[in-house]
């Protein structure tokens, strides 16, 4: 398959382009680097298989040739980016987003969306399921990067539903391992570089909040499976066998145009990672805590029936393996 990756140079992006042309599919990155970064794929320039453009996808979007496929990652994605670039995150999620499906009409080219487990809120329900619509407020400082994503499943499924186009929606939970900005302002990369910088580990609010961490091998995984899946079939029969082996009653949705929950539902408190980071690191750091940021969801975990189902899929590597790779990626680009 030849496939656009957009935001292809970003910590997901760049694992996404490696995997698939590991598989022997034709990559382009389009990207323009304001939160993605050149050395992430660096060591794809000159594949013969791997193209990058440096290119802004809310602007009208012309690539020559055939395309199978398009995945949209562009967008900012951490709190800190979308709290400094709000109009960007929603004109990606919006302007970009129409033009990628778009493209994809015009070339008859099936499109995975990066959706967001944001589009949940601050749940009320935990774990969140597909099927849970969320509790957001659309003006809060999050909200940008909220609703941009929320508008973006919206718009998505309107290009399937009107123009046909064979659409495919990943809700993706927090995701964590080597390539993540060490100050991006995510709880795993903040932990790991101050605790081997021997600063405080800031935690907002008391640290009772619950995250769940996904690491980033199991995340690709899970995204290419549901990329590649044929869509000849109805879901019930691709499902069948996984349906008996998971002992699930979870009902199935129409279509795998429908959003999928990719994440590991292994959940601890935000003080909990702090902890467990302080111990894979050895790090002296103490704790300090800080004003918990407006409409901070108190519960993170994700429902991942539906991808067991549908896809076969469920994570394999533990929170302590993914951290140590993490960690030992961070001592390597961090310096005291």
């Amino acid at each position: 398959m030849r496939i656009l990756i957009t935001g292809g140079a970003g910590f997901l992006g760049s694992h996404l382009s490696d995997l698939l042309i590991g598989k022997g599919h034709d990559v382009i990155v389009m990207d323009n680097l304001i939160t993605g970064r050149a050395e992430n794929i660096a060591h794809l320039m000159g594949h013969p298989r791997f193209s990058f453009v440096k290119y802004n996808v809310c602007d009208y979007i012309h690539v020559d040739g055939a395309l199978d496929a398009i995945l949209h990652f562009a967008s900012p994605a951490s709190p800190q980016d979308y709290l400094e670039m709000p109009i960007a995150t929603m004109k990606v999620g919006a302007l970009g987003t129409h033009k990628v499906l778009g493209l994809a009409k015009a070339k008859h080219a099936r499109l995975l969306l990066a959706s967001t487990s944001e589009v949940y809120g601050d749940p009320l329900v935990n774990p969140q399921p597909e099927t849970y619509w969320g509790n957001v407020n659309p003006i809060s400082p999050r909200g940008v990067y909220d609703e941009a994503k929320r508008f973006a499943e919206a718009m998505t499924m309107a290009y399937h539903r009107y123009h046909g186009v064979d659409t495919r929606i990943v809700r993706i939970f927090n995701t964590y391992g080597p390539r993540m900005r060490p100050h991006d302002g995510r709880v795993v990369s903040n932990f790991v570089v101050q605790a081997l910088q021997g600063k405080p580990l800031t935690i907002f609010g008391d640290g009772s909040q619950t995250r769940s961490f996904c690491y980033v091998d199991d995340l690709v995984r899970g995204i290419t499976t549901l990329l590649l899946i044929d869509s000849d079939k109805p879901v019930a029969e691709r499902t069948n066998r996984a349906r008996f082996l998971t002992k699930s009653t979870q009902p199935l949705p129409e279509t795998i145009h429908d959003p999928v929950n990719i994440g590991n539902p292994r959940e601890l408190t935000v003080k909990g990672i702090a902890e467990l980071v302080l111990k894979l690191t050895g790090s002296k750091s103490q704790i300090e805590y800080r004003p918990l940021p407006a409409d901070d969801p108190k519960v993170r975990r994700p429902d991942i029936r539906l991808a067991k189902q549908l896809l076969g899929w469920e994570p394999e590597v533990e929170l302590e393996d993914g951290l140590r790779k993490t960690i030992e990626y961070f001592s390597q680009v961090v310096s005291d």
